[in-house]
Parts: C-alpha cells; structure tokens; sequence
C-alpha cells in the first residue's frame, strides 16, 4: 500500500508517539524497523503517519522499546487499523484539513474544555449564530462554502449529545456572551440556547464577569482535549490561518493550569445561568 498523501492529525500523532518511544528507547528507525521486517524508509513514513501499522505490530515495538505503559499501550493501539469512514469525510476538499482535524479530534476525546474570549464555543453555538460568525470571515467566504462551514459546526455538537456524551466544561468572558453577531434577536436566541444544554449533566457553562479583572489567556481561545491517556491530550488553539494543535508536555501542563485558573475565577454553574439569564432579559 502506498504512503499517504495527507494523514490527518490522529494518524500523525500517532506516528509521533511511537518516534518518543523509539527515542527513549535509543534506538535508530533502521534498527527499529529490523524488528519489524521493514526498512528505514517505511518506519520513518510510520512515525510520520503516512503509513499504518496493525495492533500486533505496535506492541511488538512498545515491548522492544521497553515500554511498561500499558495504558499508553492499549491507547496507541486503539489508533491503529484501517481508518473508518467518518462524517467529516464528506467535507473533505471542500474544507480545510484542519477543520476536519478539529472534528476527529472531538470524536476521539475522553473529555473536552475550552475558553473563549469574544466568541462563543463553536459546540455551542446555534445554526443561526454560526451562520452570523462565518460571514465576518476575511476573506469574504462565497454562500456555499459558507454553508458547508455552517454545517459542519453544527454537525459536530453531536459528541455533546451522544449516548456517552463526553464531559464539557466551557468558560466563557462575558464580552464574549455580549456580543450580538446576527441582531439581537439571534443573540437573545443564543443564549438561551446556552442556558437550555448547560442544564445536560455532562455540560458545564462557567461565565467570567467583566468585574473579575485580569485573567490568564486573555485574548485567546483555547480547547483542551483529553486523550484515553494523559500523553494524548491535545491543545488546539484558534488562529485566523486556521487550528493549530500543540501536544509537548510542556505545553499542555501550562494549559491545564491555564483552563484551572481561570474555572477558579469563573462563577459557578449556578451563578453563570443566572448571569446569562440577566443579559436576555435586557437584550
């Protein structure tokens, strides 16, 4: 089979943790490849994601790489196989990579949490809010792909509500929840919107009030998912260029004590759907 021509993120992140443990371990991709029956060429195309490799054949790796996670083990080995067909696929060439990234990194998460500054969490958001968002995008999108970004956020939400609906936790500032892209019609819309799934039991909606002063992040949107292990989370920042995803140690730790911090500063569940509740009733 030939290598692949694009590997998505999953399929990269893979190959990039087996190349830490094949380093750990000191050994060369030729020597590593030896004990598979393969050459340089073909592993280093594995640990690039361009090329798969089964189950067997990655434990086989981790025990001669002395790998004694088993935990690790078992995750990495659920990401091998032949890529099922996902939902996202159909937008594939008519968005970019990153945003079909984005959504296959929402799928495979074990829990997700984000924090928005001026706009609200896209899993959030509705048809009609969505809609308002992309058409301030620059450049200017044409009506069609505008529709196929509109659905494909909307099409996402599914994971919130899902028959093992992962947990959510949202901080949202409240300029963010102010701000009435569309009208106020669709924004008094909106929000109550955010006050009907946040009463889900796997949603939590925290609002950050102008009156808590300065805060970590600001300025940035930030979602923190949860890999089946630690070494698997993910960030995934939002630039205008597109996601970009980070996964060094180091920086998912500054962002869980980020996203902590700024839960700390947040007002509680409670507070914040009486607080939203508040900027309806005067919008």
């Amino acid at each position: 089979m030939p290598p692949r021509s694009a590997p998505t993120a999953r399929e990269q992140r893979l190959g990039a943790e087996l190349r830490k443990l094949r380093e750990r371990a000191g050994l060369t991709a030729t020597q590593a490849g030896a004990l598979l029956g393969i050459d340089q060429a073909r592993m280093s195309n594995i640990e690039t994601g361009r090329v798969g490799l089964s189950a067997p054949r990655l434990r086989t790796l981790a025990c001669n790489y002395d790998c004694a996670d088993e935990a690790l083990i078992d995750a990495l080995a659920s990401m091998t196989g032949r890529r099922p067909r996902q939902w996202w696929e159909e937008y594939r060439g008519l968005l970019p990579q990153g945003l079909l990234d984005l959504a296959e990194l929402e799928h495979h998460a074990a829990a997700m949490r984000t924090a928005q500054t001026a706009t609200l969490p896209g899993l959030l958001q509705t048809l009609d809010h969505a809609r308002a968002v992309f058409a301030h995008s620059i450049p200017q999108l044409p009506a069609h792909e505008m529709e196929h970004r509109t659905s494909w956020r909307i099409k996402r939400q599914a994971v919130l509500y899902a028959d093992k609906a992962v947990p959510y936790t949202a901080v949202i500032h409240e300029a963010a929840l102010r701000m009435q892209f569309g009208g106020r019609v669709v924004a008094r819309a909106q929000l109550r919107h955010i006050l009907q799934v946040s009463e889900r039991e796997n949603l939590s909606v925290l609002v950050l009030p102008f009156t808590a002063g300065g805060f970590p992040g600001a300025g940035q949107t930030i979602f923190y998912a949860h890999g089946a292990v630690p070494q698997l989370d993910t960030v995934q920042l939002d630039q205008s260029h597109g996601p970009v995803l980070l996964d060094a140690e180091a920086q998912l730790q500054k962002y869980r004590q980020l996203l902590d911090r700024l839960e700390a500063l947040a007002l509680t569940a409670e507070e914040s759907r009486d607080f939203i509740l508040g900027i309806v009733k005067v919008l």
